[in-house]
């Protein structure tokens, strides 16, 4: 619920605040531009088009500022917190198991004179567009541009929809979950045999891959070991040279006695210092490195000459690896850079083989699904067309009494409900709500037989008439009462305080007898200091609201009259409020 609305330095306004309550507030006052921004202040809070030129001459901004409760664990409460509000708690609501616990939420727009704007939402930065989500949850506005919506074939199906309650909303979301499972279904139908020709030939190239990955028959890390052995076989008379070399300079060459070795070089250091290590501690442990010395060389030597005996020259197998070595490596120019990675393309190659020789199970699988999924719409479907034709005869019925009562008691709709070609998202109906203003006319689409104050009406009655079924908390209605007047606006009066004792309505008008029945009366005052024209708002109580009614009356606060017809058109609306 809106509970205040702060607009600075827009159009004519320089400051107001506007205190909101429940029940059915009214806007009145002498200047329209006023209240036509306060509308607009409040559309840009619900993330409406910014205009640069809406602002105030010699502002630089204009600011609008709001602050709303809500419940917790609304929808609105979780996209907020989603986008990082802060949410005060303000109290509980409800008793019982109606209980719910209020929120406060903070919403502000701010409009440079440039045209650029930005909103902040619980205190903290926000894309302009959040506000719109919220707005769709908080606010439902009904003025002239927004009763064009009524217009659209989509909205009066789902005003239809809303109407008929859980007999359409329940077989709908059944519908809907297998509506879109017949979608994928067929698409997936439809790529199958669409596609079949391709499909083949990529049948027929994973078998000619996979073939030659299986004939060569690679081994994880193949191709990096045979890389290995093909080095050792290919240098294998140097690698041999090149131990034996090795061996004989640590150990000594057998064919030359007197030549010089390392472990003959170690023996004869260690002999040196033998006789002399028990006279110094530091001499000592140089002598024990220098015999863990000669241990490590000898262990070397006996590996060296180890080596040099075990490497062989064998041709043949160096062929044989050499060639293996190719067929690996022609695996690897096509299927992966590595063995490994062949290896793992010849393993999704293979699952994909599958599903491609598959797919002839799959399409009789898929057209049975689908023959299962058109035989489950067509009944939900046949339940949603009853529900909507037994909710369209009422719904007309009762929109059609609410007409009478707001002074148009030959205007009647009339709701058909089509039936069209194929399975749509939200059924096989099309519906149009048709409208005829007196007895003998044929009914006629609304954009054809409603004028724009007929609209204006019947977007009340159907109000009415879903009163209390509105998830929406408050409902906004500009010039509701166009082209009305005397008993008629009376009863606008009346049907607009039906709607306020299920929520929070607020009405911009210029008709006394629909001001009389509100709850609180905001009036738009205008001051001049000569030089610039500008607009508060103001609260008024019950005498300013007299004063307020006698004007609008006789356009003169001070007559008699007025005053007099004034205070009986507010005992009137009391007494049919207290009626109700």
């Amino acid at each position: 619920m809106l509970e205040e609305i702060r607009i600075r330095g827009l159009g004519v306004i320089d400051d107001a605040q506007l205190e909101l309550g429940p029940g059915l507030t009214v806007v009145t006052g002498e200047t329209g531009a006023g209240k036509t921004m306060v509308l607009t202040g409040l559309n840009l809070l619900m993330g409406g088009r910014a205009d640069g030129g809406a602002v105030r001459t010699g502002s630089s901004r204009a600011v609008v500022e709001g602050r709303v409760t809500i419940d917790a664990g609304s929808a609105v409460a979780e996209r907020a917190a989603e986008a990082g509000a802060d949410l005060e708690p303000v109290g509980t609501v409800g008793k019982g198991k109606e209980k719910r616990e209020r929120l406060e939420l903070l919403l502000s727009r701010t409009v440079m004179a440039e045209g650029r704007s930005r909103a902040h939402v619980g205190g903290h930065s926000a894309p302009v567009s959040l506000l719109g989500e919220l707005a769709d949850g908080l606010v439902a506005v009904h003025g002239q541009s927004d009763q064009q919506r009524l217009l659209r074939a989509s909205r009066q199906l789902a005003a239809l929809d809303r109407y008929a309650g859980a007999a359409v909303a329940e077989p709908l979301a059944e519908y809907t979950t297998r509506y879109a499972r017949l979608r994928a279904v067929e698409a997936q139908l439809d790529e199958v045999t669409s596609k079949a020709r391709e499909r083949a030939q990529e049948a027929d190239l994973l078998r000619l891959g996979l073939g030659e990955v299986e004939s060569v028959d690679p081994q994880p890390g193949e191709d990096e070991a045979l890389r290995a052995e093909e080095g050792r076989l290919a240098h294998a008379d140097a690698l041999r040279t090149a131990a034996v070399a090795a061996h004989q300079s640590l150990s000594g060459d057998e064919t030359v006695p007197d030549g010089p070795d390392v472990l003959s070089l170690l023996a004869q250091a260690r002999q040196a210092l033998e006789p002399e290590r028990d006279h110094d501690p530091e001499l000592a442990a140089l002598a024990d490195r220098l015999a863990e010395a000669a241990y490590l060389i000898g262990d070397v030597a006996a590996d060296l000459a180890s080596y040099g005996a075990g490497v062989d020259t064998d041709p043949e197998r160096l062929a044989e690896v050499q060639q293996r070595r190719a067929a690996l490596t022609a695996l690897t120019r096509k299927y992966g850079d590595t063995i490994d990675e062949v290896l793992a393309w010849a393993e999704a190659g293979s699952r994909r083989l599958l599903e491609l020789d598959g797919d002839d199970d799959r399409v009789a699988a898929l057209g049975q699904e689908r023959e299962t999924l058109l035989a489950e719409l067509g009944d939900l479907a046949a339940t949603i067309t009853k529900a909507r034709t037994e909710a369209a005869a009422r719904f007309a019925d009762d929109v059609s009494v609410e007409l009478t009562a707001l002074a148009m008691p030959h205007a009647r709709i009339v709701v058909e409900v089509r039936p069209r070609d194929g399975f749509g998202p939200t059924g096989v109906d099309d519906v149009e709500i048709l409208f005829t203003g007196h007895n003998g006319a044929q009914p006629r689409p609304l954009d054809k037989g409603a004028s724009g104050g007929e609209l204006s009406r019947l977007m009340l009655a159907i109000e009415v008439v879903f009163a209390g079924a509105d998830p929406v908390p408050t409902f906004v209605f500009d010039e509701v009462d166009a082209g009305v007047g005397g008993k008629a606006a009376v009863e606008v009066g009346r049907r607009l305080a039906m709607l306020a004792r299920h929520a929070q309505v607020l009405v911009v008008t210029h008709l006394p007898q629909v001001a009389a029945f509100a709850d609180q009366h905001l009036k738009v005052v205008k001051s001049d200091d000569g030089r610039v024209t500008s607009s508060g708002v103001e609260t008024l109580d019950d005498t300013g609201r007299v004063s307020e009614l006698s004007r609008m009356l006789a356009g003169l606060e001070g007559s008699a009259s007025a005053r007099a017809h004034a205070e009986e058109l507010l005992e009137t609306a009391a007494s049919s409020k207290r009626s109700r």
